[in-house]
């Protein structure tokens, strides 16, 4: 319905986005792809891990099922884009979830209430938001809580939105749980030895979109940009490599996972609108967070208390998360070097260090790369 609106020569994506944004009348759904149902069709094609590269100790290490449980597709005339419908083990997104609320917004980290808030004021967006959240859904409130506007928040080198650049003096130590999550499934799906060093995260409200862009910031393409989701489902956008290249809609749920390599790194694409998640998603039950007591022990994930996910669950009823993990830097490759200064980069589970320019920036061709949350800031 929506590809068949399109005339040649139009700016195709742009009208297909606008399509699926309108509220009234709302759009039809009929043309969204939902690789939840695992069916391959004349678009959809199962895509080949490899589970050797994973062990099963490794996978539960991070809240994930064994590899060789994962369905993962990949659409036709998309090389290298790989979706993964929720390998997570039940009981282990509540942690992720937790980490993106609660842990992920401390300081260093960087977000966008920082661009008209004090530090102070920034410092614990979990704890001043706790109250608000805790009010009942028919319970009046003067005003939103600082989880409730929050839009972004970016972890190891810090994404400049003004200039599209990542800087080497701008940089925090990546949290390492989620490194170790990324290199997971960045192995499984035939990519070892992936470093996780800038990561953005997307805070989505029930009418908040993400605009049309192509992530080309970081200075090495030939490794592959990772997408988590967490919370209610989206339509997600995946177009060309220009904007007249008509894009194809897909549904992302709580849990699914998208690799973005080869070809596909650098498409355009975008989320044109948050929709509900599906009834009887078990990722969003509250009385799945506590993890099966056989995980427990050699696992990096930590049980999420009842008063944790109670603030979790109220917030993700009506809103959704979205992680991105970038590596910018290649093998061998340096920031361009002014002055000489240096931090530990994860590489597996040895500390590798690099010379790094102090106040060096990559400068990339166009202006609309990476990720924001397009949403009107109250």
């Amino acid at each position: 319905m929506a590809a068949s609106m399109v005339q040649s020569g139009e700016d195709a994506f742009r009208k297909i986005f606008k399509f699926y944004k309108r509220r009234n009348p709302p759009p039809d759904f009929s043309d969204v792809i939902d690789f939840s149902r695992g069916e391959p069709s004349d678009k959809v094609v199962a895509v080949k891990l490899e589970p050797g590269a994973v062990s099963d100790v490794e996978a539960a290490r991070v809240g994930l099922q064994p590899v060789r449980n994962w369905k993962a597709f990949s659409l036709q005339g998309y090389p290298g884009f790989i979706f993964i419908p929720n390998p997570f083990l039940l009981g282990s997104q509540p942690f992720w979830v937790r980490q993106c609320l609660k842990i992920y917004t401390q300081k260093p980290n960087v977000c966008n209430l920082d661009m008209h808030m004090s530090a102070s004021d920034t410092q614990d967006i979990w704890g001043k938001s706790i109250h608000g959240l805790s009010f009942p859904p028919s319970a009046k409130r003067e005003a939103k809580t600082l989880l409730e506007r929050l839009r972004w928040v970016t972890l190891g080198y810090h994404y400049n939105w003004d200039t599209k650049t990542y800087s080497a003096n701008h940089y925090t130590p990546f949290p390492a749980e989620l490194h170790l999550l990324s290199v997971q499934i960045t192995a499984a799906c035939g990519f070892p030895r992936f470093i996780s060093e800038a990561g953005i995260l997307n805070y989505y409200r029930s009418d908040s979109s993400l605009g049309i862009h192509v992530d080309e910031s970081e200075l090495d393409h030939s490794r592959p940009l990772l997408s988590l989701s967490f919370g209610q489902s989206a339509i997600f956008l995946l177009g060309g490599t220009c904007r007249q290249d008509p894009p194809t809609a897909m549904y992302m749920h709580s849990g699914d996972v998208m690799v973005l390599s080869g070809q596909s790194r650098l498409l355009y694409h975008a989320v044109p609108r948050i929709v509900p998640a599906p009834q009887g998603c078990a990722s969003l039950d509250m009385n799945s967070h506590s993890l099966d007591s056989t995980l427990q022990e050699h696992t990096v994930l930590e049980p999420v208390s009842d008063q944790d996910w109670a603030v979790c669950s109220k917030y993700i009823q009506s809103s959704r998360v979205n992680v991105t993990i970038r590596q910018v830097l290649g093998p061998g490759q340096n920031f361009p070097e002014t002055f000489s200064t240096s931090h530990p980069r994860n590489e597996g589970d040895q500390t590798v260090e690099r010379g790094l320019a102090d106040g060096a920036f990559l400068k990339r061709k166009r202006s609309n790369s990476c990720d924001c949350v397009d949403t009107v800031q109250t």
